[in-house]
């Protein structure tokens, strides 16, 4: 009886890595710090939430120029075509 080599591979490779690995680099240490932020640090972290926000508007601008454009049904025109 013939076997998918790729098959046996592939399931040879993902075993493996299965047995290989360890939570060793998953763990933090110190789970017991807790991080408590400044109105510095969250002033800034808001500035940077503004920035993106200031840059989504004309990126919004511009996707509707492009569907009212492509959408936009012209009438009247004739179209030459040339060989």
């Amino acid at each position: 009886m013939k076997t998918n080599n790729t098959l046996t591979t592939v399931c040879s490779a993902v075993a493996l890595i299965l047995v290989t690995s360890t939570g060793a680099l998953a763990s933090s240490g110190a789970t017991n710090h807790v991080f408590v932020s400044g109105p510095l640090i969250l002033l800034f972290l808001g500035f940077c939430a503004l920035v993106v926000v200031i840059q989504c508007i004309p990126a919004c601008i511009m996707l509707y120029g492009m569907i009212k454009g492509t959408v936009s049904v012209r009438t009247g025109e004739k179209v030459e075509v040339r060989n």
